[in-house]
């Protein structure tokens, strides 16, 4: 329960629960809800028990006692973290006033007070770390997504080990599907390989023999063999774990509101209670017609700090966060963590990675250029077979013909030739015609996109272009936000002249391409030192370090990957970029209600106060007027339960 492991757990550090049963570290052991319920459970009998006159009840000791036993479970655990605070030389937190009140409520015999002081306070924490309890794991377990075995080929035929045991100059083979365990150098042919979980890449990417290959990266449609060039705690998805777990060491945890106000608040009603007593006194010494009683005085002074206890503050700012984190969940947005909310609410920046986030991360036709309908089907005949990602793209998109191809062939890194109906074709990059001397429009290099040209007979005929599609709401995401006042940026891994291609699309004005995750880091960096608050939204595992480093790290979970959304502080369920925007509507809404209820409850506590010093309110009126401000305050929460019906309508 110590604050100093706040650093190693942000969530925990913003929700100071003295409780054991709601504890700082979140365990699933920790977050049993058994002792708040008991110590509710015990409450509720004493005051029945006393209420309908049960005789063996009646007796003082039997009272303390029974009440004693009901405060344990959960006061216990706040007493314990006030005497940790004061170790630590904060004494002045709301875990010490709550001990103060409620001890005070004991010694003046209003057991049930005592006892509902703490009960209440954990409850209400409870339901917090209920509405969170899906926050971020330790970032550690990140280091599963290493390829867990390295297949080794030597004198000795094939050995499969850990790629801890990869020596430098190793030969390690890595078949079809499989991740890439070393950084190496791929000693065979030309071959394809995934390369999305290091650099955002849409589109495979072809390697030439002797060329690098990174660890991460899948091999796609052939067995590879790549020498080893460096350890495996020096490659690529080592650097990218050490960047992620750098960059959350970065990010400060936020203190909630009842934190920060609680070290000037607690010291001050402490103070003031002393003064209830002391004052009188002091006045008794020089006006001898005032009747000084010192029980009387003590007794108002105990009201005062059970009055002042912050129970309506500990409830409804917990719950106005559940609300809202409830209302995101409806709309399919997880906030790791109440913080998140505040800090969306600020956001003057988003800053989007583009495949898998904005676009759809799939390859589809978008344009044909001089290839007849028969043309096209018979180049989706001679893709039929190929697994690549163009040519799945160009097959689902036109049914083949029932030409017979002949002597196909797969030129890495270039394309297709097969012979149909006697004439030889060529599908493929320009770099293929270029090969063959095949004549073709000087401006085909020009073209944005990613384009198979196609020829026949040593003639060229036309081309395909595909691209990578926006998702459907990805425009409206960007215009929902820019009415907010917010900015937006696009970041991707693929070449600048398409990123800027989409970013044109969708209105969003700046935009980088070619990009490494460290770039990213980098750029996300630059915009944070400029008194901007910055969300990155991304879905891919290169986007795990800026994630974490952002001031928010936004996860697409629908299709985005286990790393992204462990590593982020939201996780949008419905892969949907609009939800981007709902996410910052919800935050602030939620912000305005919680300062209406801080200044609410503030308001009535202050009043209350002072008629319990001047002996208009006794503990019972004071405990009415602290349920009936939290009751208050949990209503106008619950107001952002409400979701708009074009929101329902969506999410249908």
């Amino acid at each position: 329960m110590a604050h100093h492991h706040e650093h190693e757990e942000a969530h925990c550090s913003e929700h100071g629960c003295g409780c054991e049963g709601c504890g700082h570290e979140h365990t699933e052991e920790e977050m049993s809800w058994w002792k708040p319920a008991l110590s509710l459970a015990m409450l509720v009998a004493g005051i029945i028990l006393n209420a309908t006159g049960v005789q063996w009840f009646q007796q003082q000791w039997v009272q303390l006692a029974w009440y004693a036993a009901a405060w344990l479970p959960t006061g216990l655990g706040v007493l314990l973290e006030a005497i940790e605070e004061i170790r630590e030389g904060e004494p002045f937190s709301e875990f010490l006033l709550m001990s103060v009140a409620s001890i005070g409520a004991f010694a003046i015999g209003e057991y049930p007070e005592a006892v509902a002081v703490m009960t209440l306070y954990c409850i209400g924490e409870a339901l917090q770390d209920h509405a969170v309890s899906r926050a971020r794991g330790n970032i550690k377990s990140l280091i599963a997504f290493r390829p867990d075995h390295a297949v080794i080929i030597d004198g000795e035929g094939r050995r499969t080990v850990e790629p801890s045991s990869v020596n430098v100059g190793d030969i390690v083979e890595v078949k079809p599907g499989e991740r890439v365990p070393i950084d190496g150098q791929l000693t065979g042919e030309a071959a394809a390989f995934d390369t999305a979980a290091l650099t955002g890449e849409s589109l495979a990417r072809i390697i030439e023999s002797g060329d690098e290959v990174l660890a991460g990266m899948i091999a796609t449609d052939s067995v590879v063999r790549i020498k080893a060039i460096r350890p495996a705690s020096e490659s690529a998805v080592s650097r990218i774990l050490r960047l992620v777990e750098e960059a959350t060491e970065r990010k400060s945890p936020a203190e909630l509101f009842i934190r920060r106000f609680a070290r000037i608040y607690t010291p001050v009603v402490v103070g003031l209670a002393l003064l209830v007593v002391a004052l009188p006194w002091l006045y008794s010494m020089v006006n001898t017609t005032f009747d000084y009683t010192f029980s009387q005085w003590l007794y108002r002074a105990l009201i005062f700090l059970v009055i002042s206890c912050p129970c309506a503050l500990v409830i409804s700012i917990p719950l106005s966060y559940f609300a809202g984190i409830g209302a995101a969940s409806r709309r399919g947005i997880l906030f790791k963590g109440s913080n998140y909310l505040d800090t969306m609410a600020q956001l003057t920046t988003v800053v989007f990675d583009k495949t898998g986030t904005l676009t759809t991360g799939r390859f589809a036709v978008s344009r044909i250029d001089g290839l007849t309908d028969d043309q096209v089907a018979t180049v989706s005949a001679i893709e039929r077979d190929s697994p690549h990602p163009i040519a799945q793209a160009i097959t689902s998109y036109c049914k083949a013909s029932q030409v017979e191809v002949k002597e196909q062939k797969n030129i890495a890194g270039y394309g297709l030739s097969a012979v149909v109906n006697g004439e030889r074709w060529l599908v493929g990059t320009t770099r293929l015609l270029d090969s063959e001397n095949v004549n073709y429009p000087a401006d085909l290099k020009s073209v944005e996109g990613t384009l198979v040209a196609a020829a026949a007979g040593g003639r060229y005929l036309g081309y395909i272009l595909l691209s990578d599609l926006p998702k459907q709401d990805a425009a409206s995401a960007v215009s929902s936000l820019h009415r907010q006042g917010i900015d937006t940026v696009m970041l991707s891994g693929d070449r600048q002249a398409l990123v800027n291609q989409v970013a044109a699309q969708l209105g969003i004005t700046t935009s980088h391409g070619d990009l490494l995750p460290q770039d990213k880091v980098e750029l996300v960096g630059r915009l944070m030192g400029k008194d901007k608050t910055v969300a990155f939204v991304g879905d891919g595992i290169n986007d795990a370090p800026v994630l974490a480093m952002s001031d928010v790290g936004i996860a697409m979970g629908g299709l985005g990957s286990d790393m992204a959304i462990e590593t982020a502080d939201v996780v949008i369920q419905t892969d949907q970029p609009s939800r981007v925007a709902d996410a910052v509507t919800v935050s602030r809404r939620t912000q305005r209600i919680v300062k209406q209820n801080i200044a609410f409850a503030i308001g009535v506590k202050v009043l209350v106060m002072v008629l319990g010093v001047i002996g208009y309110a006794n503990m019972w009126g004071a405990v009415f007027a602290d349920v009936g401000v939290a009751l208050l305050c949990v209503l106008n929460a619950l107001r952002l339960m409400r979701v708009p019906d074009k929101t329902r309508s969506t999410l249908s």
